[in-house]
């Protein structure tokens, strides 16, 4: 494995306690604000515009918006709580990750196999990606991504993608994090507002929380009772609140 490519597609170990990282703050650096236009979305590379067309044509509306605003959550926080990561990760192999870490949930998904949703979509997004021509790297990046994001806890070590991946969902899903203290302030104020107006919500908790009691009773087994009461955390989001 060429070691740039560790790098570039996230895979740089890191712990899976986010707690660890942080400490005890919700940030490394304090948040300034910064605007959708400063977190540039890869659109001309064409794995990238192939899957963002895939996506938006298998994704419910509110789930595809939802990838695009981790997508920036996610930047947004990389920027200024990772820089040594920013400068040297993929964007592209970061918006692939993004597009497809729900694909799991799509109807035609969600009741195609009684393997869990991330699971499920972490081994699709990676026959998908190869067939739109990402690097088989950049594939397996994905892929991992996309199988561990729900895949939170306290002890070992995952990718640099996996971590962030798990930081920008939670942000935008729960507003708070099992071990980031006040998480709600790892991003300001702006940030948040413009891209919850870039990409908008469309009662994105209440639906996802719906899709989560779903799976749940169709699949008694699967990964999304790793996070107890998740539907619940997702409904009682207040930091995202007034733009549902």
């Amino acid at each position: 494995m060429c070691h740039s490519e560790v790098e570039l597609n996230g895979w740089t170990s890191v712990p899976v306690n986010a707690g660890v990282i942080f400490k005890d703050q919700p940030f490394i650096n304090a948040p300034a604000p910064l605007s959708v236009d400063e977190i540039q979305f890869p659109s001309d590379d064409p794995v990238v515009a192939k899957t963002r067309d895939y996506a938006r044509a298998v994704l419910h509306p509110q789930t595809f918006n939802h990838s695009m605003r981790v997508y920036y959550f996610g930047m947004a926080i990389a920027k200024q709580q990772f820089p040594k990561q920013a400068a040297t990760f993929s964007s592209a192999s970061w918006a692939l990750l993004c597009l497809l870490h729900d694909l799991g949930t799509a109807e035609e998904h969600l009741t195609a196999t009684r393997m869990s949703f991330d699971l499920y979509g972490g081994i699709k997004a990676l026959q998908v990606l190869k067939d739109f021509g990402a690097t088989t790297d950049q594939a397996e990046a994905v892929a991992e991504g996309i199988i561990r994001h729900q895949d939170t806890g306290v002890d070992g070590t995952i990718t640099f993608f996996g971590q962030l991946i798990q930081l920008a969902t939670l942000y935008d899903n729960v507003g708070e994090h099992p071990n980031v203290k006040d998480f709600g302030r790892i991003l300001h104020d702006v940030t948040r507002e413009e891209i919850n107006k870039a990409y908008p919500r469309q009662n994105w908790c209440s639906f996802f929380a719906d899709v989560i009691r779903k799976e749940e009773g169709i699949k008694p087994w699967c990964h999304s009772t790793h996070i107890v009461n998740f539907d619940r955390e997702v409904e009682g989001n207040t930091l995202m609140r007034k733009w549902e």
